[in-house]
């Protein structure tokens, strides 16, 4: 899964794709360098964050998915946890919701998934961007993922959304700390328990910088994503969603091939 940020303060690249243009021929290189799935999203959800209306983020995306969708062969997911912003995506051309509040923040979003027919995508956090590393408190953090993402996948069950139309992310940098995020990569291969495909985004974040050092810019962590992207593969994820396409692809196949031998051993 590629990310396109259609935002003036994404973290990792922030403004470099917020003209509708630029977006558009970003989108179309992610692709060519082989994303399986474009993933676009309006709002910066980083800690720490400023929201955005419903009509900025509309009017930030759905020009690129208009634009992206008729000239590619993948599907495109809209990362957006706002009903009207998951509508007016599907109807530009979007295929994927992708929910980073795990149906938490905007309940009708599940309406919106189950009447569209898009398979969506519940992340576990906890609090919005301006207080989650306060909520980021845990007694066992991979059972309270796990008893979290249960409830999202009931919401989304209760709104109409088949479970084969569900993937689950359990949120690593989100509402956690650094060893928290470690710690679920690490133990990965327990979500299969949800009965759902796993989606895992750790590329750039910040808690890979407690192993390389807090003073490497996101651009700079690459290496270190790709460790872990790695690991999240050999855990057993499905999906992995990263910035730099082009130099992950590699280092995906390569774990595939690797876990394809470990399973048959």
């Amino acid at each position: 899964m590629g990310v396109l940020n259609v935002t003036p303060d994404s973290f990792s690249d922030g403004g470099t794709s917020v003209n509708a243009a630029r977006a558009v021929k970003l989108g179309l290189s992610l692709v060519e360098a082989g994303a399986d799935i474009l993933d676009i999203g309006g709002e910066s959800t980083r800690p720490g964050a400023r929201p955005v209306s419903a009509e900025e983020e509309r009017a930030r995306v759905i020009p690129v998915i208009e634009a992206l969708a008729p000239r590619i062969s993948v599907p495109i997911s809209i990362d957006t946890y706002k009903s009207t912003v998951a509508e007016a995506a599907i109807g530009a051309g979007a295929a994927i919701i992708n929910d980073v509040s795990g149906l938490r923040y905007d309940p009708a979003l599940g309406a919106v998934a189950a009447g569209t027919g898009a398979p969506l995508v519940l992340m576990h956090t906890r609090g919005r961007s301006g207080d989650m590393y306060r909520e980021a408190s845990y007694y066992d953090v991979i059972a309270e993922v796990l008893d979290e993402l249960r409830e999202s996948i009931g919401f989304a069950i209760g709104a109409g959304v088949p479970r084969a139309l569900l993937v689950v992310d359990p949120g690593v940098g989100f509402a956690k700390h650094a060893a928290h995020s470690f710690e679920v990569l690490a133990r990965l291969h327990e979500f299969a328990d949800l009965g759902c495909p796993v989606l895992v985004g750790p590329s750039r974040k910040s808690f890979l910088t407690r192993a390389i050092g807090a003073a490497t810019a996101p651009t700079q962590r690459d290496w270190a994503t790709a460790a872990a992207v790695t690991t999240a593969v050999l855990e057993g994820a499905h999906i992995v969603r990263v910035h730099a396409v082009s130099e992950m692809l590699p280092v995906v196949r390569v774990a595939d091939e690797i876990r394809r031998y470990h399973q048959e051993s």
